[in-house]
């Protein structure tokens, strides 16, 4: 295989097309001529495929290929975490972190979401309950004795535990916080930070030992992953309008893949919407059924929360024949990481590849005739 590598700047202003972009996305894009890279592939067939990489400076000063950008909505009352809510938010960071830079990470709920008691959650609560009681009343001695990570106090029963962090550090939280509604400008802002929100020991162990009042901590161990997390009416589907609300408004920033965790079905014609755009769609739900068909990839709820996503399980669908806004038909199809890869019959998949351009000079499309398609040897991947 002969390869040749060619780096070069344009001397006007053109628009440069990169994964999953149309011209219409052109206006969110910078005034300044970017980078980029030619790579020109010849294969034992003959056939030359150029690649036109967009390159953007980093705050290094060094030049790298640009990122996809990928956005995550998550509808908690369609698809709630079964475990802890932290551990499951991480999971799925990652697994979107995979697709490209991730801008946005929204759940949306109504108020019931966030005072319901799931199973686990009750399940977990009452054993604790009953092995404090065995604990108080000497039947069972813990193994190793419970330490304040605050102060470093040992305890020898959970309940001793619980009552002296009440008594000796939830009382000087309270003391923090009434100095701090006295306060006000700067000088509020930096007793915050300190005192209150940098204040990681207290807020760690007041997690792990103190039991909310109402419901289990699930707006805060989401916000604590990272996640916005937007709380809607108490009317029907009205988190399913938010969601449809932020799902168009992605659509018009030039994204290129679009996470949903949600196995309601009339997310089904936002999906369509979204393919239509050439935005890559992935769902995450626990059935494959109609949002599965109408995205390119699906995902198991379950899978993700353990982290066992495997890149075996993160083959996009094919895409078939598309026509894009110029009138070309391109035929392509994505990988793991959202490129998008062309393929000519009787050529190995290594061998031939090329970037999604909508509008690509050098792209022929009357190499693919309906004879070539319907050969039994060709290798095509749509």
């Amino acid at each position: 295989m002969n390869s040749q590598l060619l780096l070069y700047a344009n001397a006007t202003p053109t628009p440069t097309h990169t994964l999953h972009s149309h011209s219409h996305y052109s206006f969110f894009r910078k005034t300044k001529t970017p980078i980029r890279i030619r790579c020109c592939t010849t294969t034992t067939t003959t056939t030359t495929t150029t690649i036109d990489i967009e390159m953007v400076k980093t705050k290094q000063g060094t030049y790298e290929p640009k990122q996809n950008k990928v956005v995550v909505l998550w509808d908690l009352d369609n698809k709630p975490p079964r475990g802890p809510p932290y551990e499951a938010a991480l999971s799925l960071k990652t697994l979107a972190e995979r697709f490209g830079q991730l801008t946005d990470f929204s759940a949306y709920a109504n108020r019931h979401a966030f005072i319901h008691l799931p199973q686990w959650v009750l399940n977990q609560r009452r054993e604790r309950k009953n092995l404090d009681i065995l604990e108080r009343k000497g039947i069972i001695n813990p193994s190793e004795l419970y330490v304040c990570t605050v102060c470093g106090r040992k305890c020898k029963t959970n309940l001793d535990l619980k009552k002296h962090f009440k008594q000796l550090h939830q009382r000087e939280r309270q003391k923090k916080l009434n100095r701090l509604n006295s306060l006000k400008g700067k000088k509020r802002q930096k007793y915050k930070e300190r005192f209150v929100s940098g204040d990681h020991k207290y807020n760690d162990a007041v997690r792990r030992i103190v039991t909310p009042k109402v419901g289990y901590g699930l707006a805060s161990e989401l916000r604590r992953a990272g996640v916005f997390v937007k709380t809607v009416e108490d009317k029907p589907q009205a988190a399913d309008w938010a969601l449809k609300k932020q799902i168009m408004h992605s659509m018009t920033r030039g994204i290129d893949w679009l996470f949903l965790v949600s196995d309601d079905s009339d997310f089904s014609d936002m999906l369509r919407r979204a393919r239509e755009a050439n935005l890559g769609t992935v769902v995450v739900g626990d059935v494959d059924r109609v949002l599965g068909r109408d995205a390119d990839l699906w995902v198991p709820w379950t899978a993700v929360e353990n982290g066992e996503v495997m890149d075996m399980d993160l083959v996009p669908k094919s895409r078939g024949r598309r026509r894009n806004s110029t009138g070309t038909t391109t035929t392509t199809t994505m990988n793991d990481f959202g490129d998008v890869l062309f393929f000519h019959g009787g050529e190995e998949m290594e061998e031939d590849f090329m970037l999604e351009y909508s509008e690509d000079e050098d792209f022929d499309d009357d190499e693919y005739t309906s004879d070539e398609e319907e050969e039994d040897d060709g290798f095509y991947i749509y």
